[in-house]
């Protein structure tokens, strides 16, 4: 079976649990997720089948989008809930009286709203050490759980957006904010909550997290492994299968003489006379009857029988198009 289904990961399980899962489910084995979520993270992780196995370091690439609960007030040592809490800070929204605990911090909505807006941008990000990223071939969670701690270089990230939709007005020693997140791939949450609680001066942490979006894959088309697995038993597996040129359905398409898919099968480039020879396609799949004229950089290319072959792009030194990325059984 080849294709990608847009699971919605359940709190609890690993990424590699939901491919696990999902192998006893199909009864396959070659099976790939797109990204990891923490266990306690929830929502959409779209999962290879197949061929479609060969776009997973594609599909790591997109943006991605989420919900998350920030804790302002509460500084564990994994970033989230889930951890220990190494200190707390008595954090209140600013109030106009006499009352105030000489203890505690007093922050404005303005001045928070202010802080969080400053991490919109391209900023550096350091890897927390309860991550998956390996140092000398081991997990930073394997170091962290024997208590050692090693250097991390900080990466260039982007933050496209924050939205703020809620900052809890309610008089207890934290402040509870629920933010939305867009951004580019290798993004912490977690960190992202905790470096706000840092500029804040209160310390904070990520109480839930959420992923709404990866690419073009959302929320509200996604499958729990129950449903796939009913599915499984009513026949009806193509419901939840995204065909795996789909992910590409922004690329221009072109369908190969039966000259130049002999080329294509063998991983050969097409010139651009050859590539005049070969019929376009639109988005919706439709063969049309004009010849391929334009320099699209990157396309799509389908064989005599339709069957979605590789992505090719243009090479300007060369004048022609190469093989970036193949699809055949």
């Amino acid at each position: 079976m080849d294709g990608i289904i847009n699971i919605y990961k359940e709190r609890g399980y690993t990424s590699h649990d939901v491919v696990a899962k999902l192998r006893g489910i199909l009864h396959q084995k070659k099976i790939g997720h797109t990204g990891t979520l923490d266990p306690e993270a929830e929502g959409v992780l779209p999962v290879c089948l197949g061929k479609a196995t060969k776009v997973c370091d594609l599909l790591t690439d997109w943006d991605k989008e989420y919900r998350a609960v920030l804790l302002l007030g509460v500084t564990t040592d994994t970033q989230d809930m889930t951890g220990t809490v190494l200190k707390k800070c008595p954090v209140f929204l600013h109030k106009e009286d006499d009352s105030k605990d000489s203890d505690a911090l007093y922050l404005s909505k303005s001045t928070i709203r202010c802080c969080i807006d400053s991490f919109v941008g391209e900023i550096w990000q350091t890897p927390p050490m309860y991550s998956a990223l390996k140092v000398n071939g081991k997990k930073l969670y394997e170091l962290a759980r024997q208590g050692i701690e090693v250097e991390r270089q900080p990466r260039k990230i982007r933050i496209h957006e924050i939205q703020i939709n809620n900052i809890d007005d309610k008089e207890t020693p934290v402040i509870e904010i629920q933010l939305e997140v867009k951004c580019s791939k290798g993004t912490y949450i977690r960190t992202l909550c905790n470096d706000i609680g840092e500029k804040l001066g209160c310390g904070g942490c990520m109480a839930s997290l959420l992923r709404t979006e990866v690419g073009p894959f959302h929320l509200d088309n996604t499958w729990r492994l129950s449903d796939v697995e009913s599915l499984r038993d009513e026949n009806r597996l193509g419901e939840c299968l995204y065909p795996v040129d789909s992910v590409f359905a922004d690329l221009d398409a072109v369908m190969l003489s039966p000259e130049a898919e002999r080329l294509v099968r063998n991983g050969n480039p097409l010139s651009e006379v050859m590539m005049e020879k070969c019929l376009h396609v639109d988005h919706k799949s439709q063969v049309s009857s004009d010849m391929y004229t334009e320099k699209s950089p990157v396309l799509r290319v389908y064989g005599q029988n339709r069957e979605f072959l590789a992505i090719y792009e243009y090479n300007d030194e060369r004048h022609n198009w190469r093989a970036r990325k193949m699809f055949l059984s």
